[in-house]
């Protein structure tokens, strides 16, 4: 089985791959299951998406490797995709922040100004398609095996319309179980039903809904 990389959420905020993906349990409940994980942290504060992929290119290995993003990090797993071509054998896009909501939009807008961005940042960081720093066309382009996980229950910054339009613009993706999102307290109990349902794709074993 390919190396599984993790891409953890977070825009701005104080975020890492230790409280995303470590602290809540997938990283070792992935080890359990005999699957080789890398966790890297994202950039810190980056001023763009492009500069967060720069960031994470050189922490791949120099095979093909399965990405499994959350949040936010499904804009840099989906922009590594588009321009690493051969880079990314699958990928599970986990909870994929929603964009284009001017009431989430301006919520983020406001708190990214508080933490420091300029406005010419934070029209970056907000820009894009479905998904924030990515062109539709980037999305439509994918070829690779692709595994959706919704937030359940939704919520405004992780909302059902968006797993509904990655699924029109990626028609062979497959749609996973959903959960909350790390590191959410309610997700402690989803841990090794994620996690079945993550490996079961990356091993072919799980449907779509």
């Amino acid at each position: 089985m390919p190396t599984v990389v993790l891409i953890h959420g977070g825009l701005w905020e104080e975020m890492d791959a230790e409280r995303f993906w470590v602290v809540p349990g997938i990283v070792s409940a992935l080890r359990r299951r005999g699957i080789e994980v890398l966790a890297p942290d994202r950039g810190h504060r980056a001023t763009g998406w492009g500069q967060e992929v720069d960031h994470m290119a050189p922490m791949l290995p120099d095979h093909p490797v399965t990405m499994i993003a959350g949040s936010n990090g499904c804009s840099v797993a989906v922009r590594l995709a588009s321009t690493r071509p051969g880079r990314v054998a699958r990928m599970v896009l986990a909870w994929p922040a929603t964009a284009a909501d001017p009431v989430v939009d301006e919520s983020t807008r406001r708190r990214l100004t508080r933490l420091g961005a300029t406005a010419a940042v934070v029209d970056e960081l907000l820009s894009g398609g479905v998904i924030r720093g990515v062109s539709d066309t980037a999305l439509e382009s994918l070829t690779m095996p692709v595994g959706l996980v919704p937030s359940e229950p939704e919520n405004p910054f992780h909302q059902r319309l968006t797993i509904d339009a990655v699924k029109a613009l990626v028609p062979h993706a497959e749609e996973l179980p959903g959960s909350a999102e790390p590191p959410r307290p309610e997700f402690a109990t989803q841990v090794e039903p994620f996690v079945d349902a993550v490996t079961g794709f990356l091993t072919g074993n799980v449907g779509s809904r």
